[in-house]
């Protein structure tokens, strides 16, 4: 009997990549059928399908479903959705495809096939109505609401199979870990208590300084990264892995911390990706989420703390995985080391903040970086990753 929480919805996980035995007759069979071109995330939707970190979906999401998830945060059934996981094509596209016809995904930038879908339902979405709910705006220079306006017209939905992970697992082979691999992993460990750090940066002190704070609390750490598409000017996973590792290695207690990466492209939506987050880490097993300031944000489109006080405003049984709540973090000259809001009495004059566009600036023009502020082990990576750039 598992002492980890259940995996969403209260059964059993749900991958949908089909047995390997299966794959190489699905894939010829799949070439004979019509193909539908996905974007980048759409195709990083596929692969978390693929490994059930979406338990219990089962494909693409229906009108019900979508316009629950957006107002509601609720699916058609009831159970808890914050996010839309939808599939949208152009007008051509959609006018051409039959109901109850099959249908081959494909990765629109490579043409590579990903999955098949049964397709159950079309309809038109309304975007404004996504983008409001979702991402509280409807401004298209928020990145998550650029995405869904350059979506297609026509969202297509129903069950999907997956046969291909695409480049995740042999890419990342030591960081792509399904949710049933992490579960596994916790309960080798002995760990029934786990706290997941999200993160697409490398880490400095104060992201370690939450860890350390969770590692207090719990039986352990999952540093958990994103391997799906990043914005401009963000580390690729290779660099943020090295200098994640020269963190664990050299200052965590071995056996704290384990350090993976799964296939999402995040959406940006500040309060409601948090929740999606909390979801997602419920089905790999972590009974807590680190949720500290700007969570999934971008620009100043959320408050410094909108993505905690979210998860005060759902309702009783809506997540098992629950927030470890932490404040702004930082390195105080006063108090010797470091704290937070909570913790340290003195005035801001004494606190070391380094924005992460001041950390990459600073890098790209060769300055050095505080050590009150990131590890030097981490920082001696970032600089060579950096020299290597011009």
């Amino acid at each position: 009997m598992s002492n980890l929480v259940s995996p969403h919805g209260g059964g059993s996980l749900n991958p949908l990549l089909i047995p390997e035995a299966e794959r190489a007759a699905e894939l010829e069979r799949a070439g004979q059928l019509k193909s539908i071109p996905m974007s980048s995330r759409e195709v990083s939707d596929v692969a978390m399908l693929a490994m059930g970190a979406y338990t219990p979906l089962d494909g693409f999401m229906n009108e019900a479903d979508w316009r629950g998830t957006c107002v509601d945060m609720r699916l058609a059934s009831g159970l808890f959705w914050p996010i839309p996981v939808t599939l949208g094509v152009a007008d051509d596209i959609a006018n051409a495809v039959e109901i109850g016809e099959e249908v081959a995904l494909a990765d629109g930038e490579t043409g590579t096939i990903m999955a098949i879908m049964r397709v159950e339902e079309k309809y038109t979405a309304d975007k404004a109505l996504e983008t409001t709910h979702v991402y509280r705006t409807e401004d298209a220079k928020h990145p998550g609401v650029a995405a869904v306006m350059a979506a297609g017209a026509v969202n297509l939905a129903g069950p999907v199979r997956v046969l291909n992970e695409g480049e995740y697992p042999g890419k990342y082979p030591d960081l792509y870990i399904r949710p049933a691999d992490s579960r596994a992993m916790f309960e080798q460990r002995g760990w029934s208590k786990v706290a997941a750090f999200q993160t697409r940066n490398p880490m400095h002190r104060s992201h370690e300084h939450l860890a350390k704070i969770a590692v207090e609390v719990t039986d352990g750490v999952f540093i958990h990264q994103v391997l799906g598409k990043l914005k401009p000017g963000d580390i690729p996973a290779e660099t943020r892995t090295q200098a994640i590792q020269a963190m664990i290695d050299n200052y965590f207690v071995k056996g704290t911390v384990i350090q993976a990466g799964y296939p999402i492209e995040m959406r940006y939506a500040g309060p409601r990706e948090a929740l999606f987050h909390a979801l997602i880490r419920q089905n790999y097993g972590c009974s807590h989420l680190i949720v500290g300031r700007d969570h999934a944000g971008v620009g100043d489109y959320y408050g410094p703390f909108d993505a905690q006080h979210i998860f005060d405003e759902l309702w009783e049984g809506a997540l098992e995985t629950q927030p470890l709540k932490i404040d702004i973090t930082f390195y105080c000259k006063k108090c010797y080391g470091m704290a937070t809001a909570k913790t340290c009495p003195h005035d801001k004059e004494h606190q070391i903040h380094i924005s992460g566009t001041e950390q990459r600036q600073m890098l790209a023009n060769g300055t050095p970086i505080p050590p009150e502020f990131s590890r030097p082990e981490v920082v001696a990576i970032l600089q060579k990753f950096y020299a290597d750039q011009k």
